[in-house]
């Protein structure tokens, strides 16, 4: 007769408590050998501890568990092996977020004020390709990529660096009116992609270098300054003078932010 261990016997080999043990039972991660029908004891066959230990490990490694029993049920190594690349992929991502969250913490935390170059200037009117949208703001990064991506496939002869429209609601309320564009002298209207004239405006200009990740610092450094001059209420501009589209360096990226203002004592 195969040796069957207590709760407490499997929770000492495999260091998942008695609680976690049953609470496996419970969701079907981890099904005891034997249940006593009177008692309701549960009983762990040794041949379980290999099983139980890449539980542990998947949990350590915050796997949820409808993805762990996916893993533990499917017969498959190949799937398992991409359901657990999948998960870490998702895991370096969010290390990313987390590191760059307190890179921006940091640099909102110096004792010094940061100064910060600004230049107002006079934006004549531009003729561009354009693709528009109302965007959820968790979306945007996505919906930027596609279009730009798409941008980029039918504008042949470019004047300028790339950029976008931002429409307030996109901040106060969480979706907006979001435009990326590409200047060009004759815009093509093919797919989403269609002719747009950029307005004439004033704009307070700044530079965020790097990732977009702590762009937010830079909106607050550039809101500050613009208190020398009225805020207008048409959209955020920023260009891309160096982005994703020109190196795979973030560090070099630059992106330069247009508030709109009308400059005082005019």
């Amino acid at each position: 007769m195969a040796l069957v261990l207590s709760i407490g016997e499997f929770s000492r080999l495999t260091h998942l408590s008695v609680r976690a043990l049953r609470r496996y039972h419970d969701v079907g991660l981890l099904e005891p050998a034997r249940v006593d029908r009177s008692s309701g004891y549960r009983y762990y066959a040794v041949d379980q501890v290999p099983a139980a230990q890449v539980i542990h490990r998947l949990r350590e490694l915050d796997v949820p568990v409808a993805d762990v029993r996916r893993i533990m049920r499917s017969p498959d190594p190949a799937e398992r092996a991409e359901l657990v690349a999948d998960h870490l992929r998702r895991l370096e991502s969010k290390l990313d977020r987390t590191r760059a969250a307190v890179e921006s913490l940091q640099r909102l935390l110096q004792p010094e004020p940061v100064d910060v170059d600004v230049e107002v200037r006079d934006m004549p009117a531009m003729t561009v390709a354009a693709i528009e949208d109302d965007v959820d703001r968790d979306d945007v990064l996505d919906w930027y990529a596609g279009a730009m991506a798409e941008l980029d496939a039918v504008v042949s002869e470019r004047t300028g660096s790339p950029g976008g429209l931002y429409d307030n609601a996109l901040f106060e309320n969480g979706r907006g009116r979001l435009l990326v564009y590409r200047p060009t002298v004759d815009p093509p209207q093919v797919g989403r992609v269609h002719p747009a004239t950029l307005p004439a405006c004033e704009l307070a200009v700044t530079t965020h270098h790097g990732e977009h990740h702590d762009i937010d610092v830079t909106y607050g450094q550039l809101g500050s300054w613009v208190d020398n001059a009225l805020a207008w209420g048409d959209a955020v501009r920023e260009t891309y003078l160096v982005g994703p589209q020109d190196t795979d360096d973030p560090s070099a990226w630059r992106t330069e932010i247009g508030w709109p203002v009308f400059r005082l004592g005019r």
